[in-house]
């Protein structure tokens, strides 16, 4: 009978179980499932037992230990982006982005089989509270983390997915939550379109603002818009795609403007055309033949887009943005001194972007409309719970007013 090996505590070695004489660590030797010989090592015999139930555990759950040692985060995302060839190139390229900004140079170095749920919160809240990364960007973040780590839990590389449920608890302990773009109040959104109605210099702008105000449209869906989406017979405006500006290192074309199709179904959707949105288009119309404006952009076999500049092409975000803060600034100084002259206070805009004026629409329709399933139809959410919180929102504010009417007008105290 063979004699019982034994380390310099008298402790009996198990099969598989050796001390090195270069260092005097403790080895355990196996063949992994590819028939190659691999080893664990430990400082103590103890730790060195923990690695190897560890180990025995991996295997009788199908997880693939060998992997999950020698791949960290980054592994495993490139992979994942690898598999995404149904992303649309900007897409692609801002997931990219803010991956190799935030994650790639830090946790995306640790080993995958080493990073637990704890770790990811302390990564999150580090982003916002050291680096100023709002909750939204987070959010962006977690889209991106959450799949990949899925695909290494289908894969059996992890064991759990270290990702699942960690914004909850980033909202407790941090307190966060999306920003929210408030919708103008009826007098303000009064305000804006009637002070751009005859302007010398703005009037111009208010049939596209009307536009937005009038259909909920996202920026890259007007952007997109031709003349053919336009049923003005049966009064239906046709939404099934939107130009998007996509530029930088990750775009290695010299294309900057692409046609975009929405990525559900709930994305595509007809509009009903109001009185103000037909009066609108037909004022932009007369705009640019009094102007000799006319479209010179094609993209992507799209021609014949709506809202031009100056130039004959496809307005972009920038450009809408910039012009809302010029119109907001003149008004408020425009308002501010009218005050000053009648010894008022002056109705001040808050500065805001295209998409207030998406979430404008809705609030306005959430006040005249109950059916949320209409609403979400119209504004393309693909999830109702948008819908709903919106709603929410507005049923606060309507709640308030109703409860402040009832006191006014009962003379209940």
């Amino acid at each position: 009978m063979a004699k019982s090996r034994k380390d310099s505590k008298g402790r009996v070695l198990r099969k598989g179980e050796t001390i090195r004489s270069s260092n005097g660590m403790y080895q355990y030797a196996y063949t992994d499932k590819f028939g190659k010989r691999q080893y664990l090592y430990a400082n103590d015999l103890v730790t060195l037992r923990q690695k190897e139930e560890e180990l025995l555990r991996d295997r009788f759950d199908g997880i693939d230990s060998q992997t999950a040692k020698n791949q960290n985060l980054n592994d495993i995302f490139d992979k994942y982006m690898a598999t995404r060839k149904d992303l649309a190139a900007r897409t692609y390229a801002g997931y990219m982005y803010q991956y190799n900004a935030y994650v790639r140079p830090t946790l995306g170095r640790r080993k995958i089989k080493d990073i637990k749920y704890s770790d990811v919160l302390y990564f999150y809240k580090v982003l916002m509270e050291e680096h100023n990364l709002s909750y939204g960007t987070i959010e962006h973040l977690q889209r991106e983390l959450h799949p990949a780590f899925e695909m290494a839990l289908r894969d059996c590389i992890i064991r759990t997915n270290p990702t699942h449920n960690v914004l909850g608890q980033l909202k407790k302990q941090t307190g966060a939550k999306r920003g929210v773009r408030n919708a103008l109040t009826p007098e303000q959104q009064r305000a804006f379109l009637e002070f751009m109605d005859g302007h010398p210099v703005y009037d111009h702008w208010k049939p596209i603002y009307t536009f937005f105000i009038g259909t909920g449209v996202r920026v890259g869906e007007l952007s997109g818009l031709t003349w053919k989406d336009i049923d003005f017979d049966n009064g239906f405006i046709t939404i099934d795609h939107a130009a998007v500006y996509f530029a930088g290192r990750l775009n290695k074309t010299d294309k900057r403007i692409y046609i975009s199709t929405p990525k559900t179904a709930a994305g595509i959707r007809k509009i009903p055309m109001v009185k103000e949105v037909r009066k609108a288009l037909d004022e932009i119309r007369q705009y640019q033949r009094e102007n000799g404006i006319y479209c010179k952009t094609e993209i992507d076999g799209y021609s014949d887009f709506v809202f031009l500049n100056r130039f004959g092409n496809v307005f972009l975000q920038q450009d809408l943005d910039r012009s809302l803060s010029r119109i907001i600034d003149a008004y408020n100084d425009d308002a501010l001194h009218k005050a000053a002259l009648k010894h008022k206070e002056a109705l001040i805009l808050p500065h805001f972007t295209c998409h207030s004026l998406r979430h404008t629409f809705c609030a306005r329709f959430c006040e005249n409309e109950t059916n949320l399933k209409v609403i979400q139809s119209v504004m393309g959410h693909i999830d109702i719970g948008t819908t709903m919180n919106i709603y929410a929102e507005v049923s606060e504010a309507k709640k308030k007013q109703s409860m402040e009417a009832l006191a006014t007008n009962l003379d209940l105290f």
